[in-house]
C-alpha cells in the first residue's frame, strides 16, 4: 500500500490522499483549499493524478475542506463510485451545489476586475449545475459494515463524532500475500459534542493517518462553555446590542441551537435564571439558507444522535427547536435584520467570515460598541474571522474600511475537533499500536507539539 499526501499537510485545509494498492488507485477525500488567496488559487491547479484513472473514492465527511473539489474531479473525468455515509451524501447534496454557486458568484466578481485590467475572464472552478451532476456517483453506506470494494480491498466506516455522518475509515488491502491495514480518521470529534455520539475507538491498525487541528490545545469543558456563552450573550442583550455568531452552516449551527435550547436544564441560581430569561426574550435568527436546509437533514437523521438526545426526542422535545427561533430564507429577510434595532442573536454563515450573509452582518455591527461578534469555530490563518479574533482594529468588507468597535469573543470549546487530550485518548485506545502515525490537518505548531507528546508518552 502506498499513500501520497496531496493536501492537509502542515495546514488544515485541502484534505486529499491518493492510495495505491492491489492494482487500484483510490482517493480518500478531495477537499477545497480555503484561507489565503494564494492557497485558494490551488483549487484551480491540475490534480497531481489523472481523475479518469481513479478507481473509487472514500469520503470521510461533507465539510467543504474534505469534499469541495469532488465536482472538479467529476468535471475532469472521474466517473466511478464515491463511498460515503448516507448522512454525508444527504449533506453533500446541499453543500456541493451551494459551493458551486459561490464559485460562480466569486468568478463573476473577479472577472469584472480582470476585464477592467484588460485580462481574460476565468471560468468558475465548477458551477452549481456541475456540482449537482457529481452527486450521481455517490454511494451511501452505513456505519460498522465491512464493504468489499474488490476481493483484495475492504473498507469500514465508523462514527467519527465530528459532524452528522462523519467517518473514520478502516482500509484493508491484500497484495503479494500480505494484508495491510490503514485508518484515516478524517476529523475526530470532541467527546462531548451535543447531539452526536462519541468517536469510535479502533483496536488495531498498521498505519494511522490522523488529524491534529488542536494538537497543542485543550478545550473549555461543556459546563464552562454553556456558562460562558450565556454570560456573553446576556451581557450584550442587556446592553441593547446584537450578538452576531459566525457559524459553519453544517454542524456548528445545529450545536448552537441545541445549546440555547438546553441552557434551561443548567439553571442553578437566580442570576443564571435571569440571564436565561434575557436570552429567551430575544429573537434568535438562523440567517443562512444552507444552515436551514442542513438543520432539516439533521432532523431526518436523528437515529445518529446520541442516546440522551434520542430519549429527549422520544419525550417530544426536539433539540433543534425552541420559542423565539426564526429562520430567514430570503435576501430581503436577511437585510431586514440589520434594519431592526431590537437586541437579537443572529447565527449566520460562513464560519470564517469569508463568504455569505455573515459579511453583511459584520459590516452593520462591527462598528457598534454595543454589539458582540461571538466566534465558535476554528479560524484559518488569512481569513477575515482569523483577523478579527486576533485583534484587527479595522477590516475591509466589500471594499469598505470598517472600524472594529464591537466586542470580539471566541469560545474554543465549540470546536467539532478533538483537543490534545482526546487525540491522545484515541491513540491510547489501540490495543495493537500503529507502526507509524502520520499527522495531517494541522498547523505546524499543533503538529509539532502533538508529535512530541506522542513520542514522549507512547515510548515510556
Amino acid at each position: 500500500m502506498k499513500i501520497t499526501f496531496l493536501g492537509a499537510t502542515r495546514t488544515v485545509t485541502g484534505s486529499n490522499f491518493l492510495v495505491e494498492g492491489a492494482g487500484k488507485k483510490f482517493l480518500v477525500d478531495c477537499g477545497m483549499w480555503q484561507g489565503k488567496a494564494e492557497m485558494e488559487e490551488e483549487n484551480r491547479q491540475d490534480f497531481e493524478f489523472n481523475p479518469a484513472e481513479i478507481d473509487f473514492m472514500l469520503l470521510t465527511h461533507a465539510h467543504i475542506d474534505h469534499s469541495g473539489r469532488i465536482p472538479k474531479l467529476y468535471k475532469e473525468g472521474f466517473r466511478n463510485k464515491i463511498y460515503a455515509h448516507k448522512a454525508t451524501c444527504d449533506l453533500c447534496a446541499l453543500m456541493l451545489p451551494d459551493s458551486g454557486h459561490i464559485q460562480e458568484m466569486e468568478s463573476q466578481w473577479k472577472n469584472k476586475k480582470r476585464m477592467r485590467k484588460g485580462e481574460e475572464p476565468l471560468p468558475p472552478i465548477y458551477t452549481a449545475e456541475e456540482a449537482a451532476r457529481s452527486l450521481e456517483i455517490f454511494e451511501p453506506v452505513q456505519y460498522d459494515e465491512i464493504i468489499e470494494i474488490t476481493p483484495q480491498i475492504q473498507v469500514r466506516f465508523n462514527d467519527a463524532g465530528h459532524m452528522l455522518g462523519s467517518s473514520m475509515i478502516e482500509v484493508w488491502v491484500e497484495e503479494d500475500g500480505k494484508r495491510t491495514k490503514a485508518v484515516f480518521t478524517g476529523d475526530i470529534g470532541n467527546n462531548d459534542i451535543p447531539l452526536l455520539s462519541s468517536p469510535t475507538m479502533i483496536e488495531d491498525t498498521d498505519y494511522l493517518v490522523m488529524e491534529s487541528t488542536y494538537g497543542s490545545r485543550l478545550h473549555v469543558k461543556n459546563e464552562q462553555k454553556a456558562q460562558l456563552f450565556l454570560d456573553i450573550v446576556s451581557e450584550t442583550l442587556d446592553n441593547g446590542g446584537t450578538v452576531v455568531i459566525p457559524s459553519f452552516a453544517v454542524g456548528r449551527t445545529q450545536e448552537i441551537l441545541y445549546e440555547i435550547n438546553h441552557l434551561r436544564d443548567d439553571m442553578k441560581d437566580e442570576e443564571f435564571r435571569r440571564k436565561y430569561n434575557t436570552l429567551m426574550k430575544a429573537p434568535v435568527y438562523v440567517d443562512s439558507p444552507l444552515a436551514i436546509s442542513a438543520t432539516e437533514v439533521f432532523k431526518e437523521n436523528m437515529d445518529l444522535f446520541d442516546e440522551e438526545t434520542q430519549e429527549e426526542i422520544m419525550r417530544g422535545d426536539n433539540p433543534l427547536e425552541f420559542s423565539g427561533l426564526q429562520f430567514t430564507r430570503t435576501a430581503d429577510e436577511s437585510k431586514a435584520l440589520n434594519e431592526d434595532t431590537k437586541p437579537s442573536i443572529i447565527i449566520s454563515a460562513s464560519g470564517m467570515c469569508e463568504v455569505g450573509r455573515i459579511k453583511h452582518h459584520l459590516k452593520h455591527n462591527l462598528w457598534n460598541p454595543k454589539s458582540t461578534i461571538l466566534f465558535v469555530g476554528y479560524q484559518a490563518p488569512g481569513t477575515l474571522g482569523y483577523n478579527l479574533v486576533n485583534g484587527a482594529k479595522t477590516v475591509k468588507i466589500f471594499g469598505e474600511e470598517i472600524a472594529v468597535n464591537a466586542r470580539i469573543e471566541y469560545i474554543e470549546g465549540y470546536s467539532g475537533h478533538a483537543d490534545q487530550e482526546w487525540l491522545m485518548n484515541f491513540i491510547y485506545s489501540f490495543i495493537q499500536k500503529p507502526k507509524h502515525i502520520f499527522l495531517v490537518h494541522g498547523e505546524p505548531e499543533s503538529q509539532d507539539v502533538l508529535k512530541a507528546k506522542i513520542n514522549q508518552e507512547t515510548r515510556n
